[in-house]
């Protein structure tokens, strides 16, 4: 078998291990993951299965990493669309939604109450941050244009906390000031809690359902953060 036929053959058994992995999420939850069920499943031993994952841990690692990464493509699509940025950011987080509504058991791994026992490995680090990253890219576009919005006073940044701002203004590669990065970091907070509140139940007897809600909390996100044209 040539090594291109083996790679193809490689990808499609982990394509089925990540299926059936996001079946399991759905059925019993995070924590009770089985490799071997997984196993047992593909008709295949358990020796056999551990060259693909080797533990539940890395089981969950894998089904992290590509329901992020789905998750950023989403928000990149939603993000691409032709209009200003403050418009795409409320389109982005009307994307998002949309997936999360689509993808709950995914969307509660990601976002949901840890995994007992489970430690993220840094790998999962740069999958995480494509949707804030996205985020901040249309206010730091909106930045360049014609600037942002003060809408709120802004209370006096401590030195850590300033710190902390300029390692994230690094690692997202902005040059929004302190307070425009807290601001986006506000609104990622209330789009992610909306949407959260909302597929968990939490508006139910409330806002319910909750579309308006959520697009109302989805514009004031972008106020909050400083884009003039979204209402």
């Amino acid at each position: 078998m040539s090594a291109g036929v083996r790679a193809k053959a490689r990808a499609q058994t982990m394509a089925q291990i990540l299926e059936l992995g996001r079946d399991q999420l759905a059925e019993r939850g995070a924590a009770d993951l089985s490799v071997r069920a997984i196993a047992r499943d593909l008709g295949m031993v358990s020796s056999a299965m551990y060259r693909y994952v080797a533990s539940r841990d890395e089981l969950l690692t894998a089904l992290i990493i590509q329901a992020y990464d789905r998750l950023g493509e989403q928000a990149e699509a939603a993000a691409r669309s032709r209009s200003t940025p403050g418009r795409r950011f409320v389109r982005t987080a009307t994307a998002i939604g949309e997936w999360a509504h689509s993808h709950p058991h995914e969307w509660a791994l990601l976002f949901g109450s840890p995994v007992p026992g489970y430690q993220a490995p840094q790998s999962t680090v740069q999958p995480g941050v494509r949707v804030p990253a996205v985020l901040v890219a249309l206010a730091t576009e909106q930045h360049h244009q014609g600037g942002l919005d003060a809408p709120l006073p802004t209370p006096p940044i401590p030195r850590r906390l300033s710190a902390q701002a300029t390692a994230v203004r690094g690692a997202l590669d902005t040059d929004l000031p302190d307070a425009a990065i807290l601001r986006c970091l506000m609104a990622w907070g209330m789009i992610n809690g909306v949407i959260s509140f909302d597929l968990f139940g939490q508006l139910a007897n409330t806002f319910d359902p909750g579309d308006e809600a959520l697009k109302h909390t989805f514009v004031t996100a972008a106020l909050l953060v400083g884009f003039p044209d979204v209402r």
